[in-house]
């Protein structure tokens, strides 16, 4: 309950101030002043894809005055618990309540020792209880899609954070969940009007993600067909994982997890150089059509 009034309803996710630290690109002073522009803006939480360490998110923490900051997600193959348990204390001293700790188990074609995910994210999460100093569990989200995980998310930590889904998934999520973990998915937006080259650029950002197994088992088990999967995903399918059209559509969008049992929705804002760009006047865009 407390991780809900602390993130608000909507979010910004984005995985370039994870990719500038790592070198992808120089962290100019631009990184800073667009964090504190989501925090003035009235986003809920900041989330910060590409498996970032606890570092990574202190820096956006010191950039900003009031904003949540979120690992979407830390990869437990890259990062040792006792390292993250003690780095997570002195953010909290720093930052103190604006640090939210959200795992993952990532997918096998990134690490050599991808094994047993469920039972590697248990005990990740059993030495994170052990650490000296350790992470509490309404202080930390797990990267949810199938029902183990899921119960696990429920029953080790505050919650989940369910990643490339749709609002019916959001539903099943939030049965499982039960009323009172914190359910929090992302959901993916492109602002273009012209429904056609909306789907191409969502096509063009998803069709890595469609050669994942965890997602691809995930996406099966809503119902899409092979079919639906090839080509970067069929015309059904993109509409459901992204939304696109205008920041109105978009917000109306949003809204439909919210109705669905989502506590909170980070956005992700795809354009054609998603990677590399920040999206400000975007950003902005959606800030004027939600209600933060």
């Amino acid at each position: 309950m407390a991780q809900r009034r602390r993130l608000g309803t909507f979010g910004i996710w984005s995985g370039v101030w994870s990719d500038a630290q790592r070198g992808v690109q120089p962290y100019t002073a631009e990184f800073d002043e667009a964090a504190a522009e989501l925090d003035d803006l009235g986003f809920g939480a900041l989330w910060m894809g590409g498996s970032p360490s606890v570092a990574w998110a202190r820096t956006v923490l010191d950039a900003t005055s009031r904003i949540p900051v979120a690992t979407g997600i830390l990869s437990i193959w890259e990062h040792d618990a006792a390292d993250v348990a003690a780095q997570r204390a002195e953010v909290e001293k720093l930052h103190p309540g604006r640090f939210l700790l959200g795992l993952g188990v990532s997918h096998g074609h990134f690490t050599d020792r991808y094994a047993q995910p469920y039972s590697a994210m248990r005990s990740y999460l059993d030495a994170l209880d052990a650490a000296a100093e350790p992470v509490p569990a309404d202080a930390r989200v797990l990267a949810a899609l199938g029902p183990k995980m899921l119960a696990l998310s429920r029953d080790r930590a505050a919650g989940a954070h369910p990643y490339l889904v749709t609002a019916e998934h959001t539903a099943s999520a939030r049965a499982i969940l039960g009323p009172d973990a914190l359910l929090a998915p992302e959901l993916k937006v492109v602002l273009d009007t012209d429904l056609d080259r909306a789907r191409a650029t969502a096509r063009g950002f998803l069709a890595r993600y469609l050669l994942m197994p965890n997602y691809t088992s995930s996406l099966r088990r809503l119902g899409f067909a092979e079919d639906d999967l090839r080509g970067g995903g069929s015309d059904r399918l993109v509409d459901a994982l992204v939304a696109l059209g205008d920041a109105d559509t978009v917000a109306a969008r949003a809204a439909d997890f919210v109705a669905a049992g989502a506590d909170h929705v980070a956005l992700q804002l795809v354009t054609d150089d998603t990677y590399n760009v920040l999206p400000r006047a975007g950003w902005r865009r959606l800030a004027e059509a939600l209600p933060l």
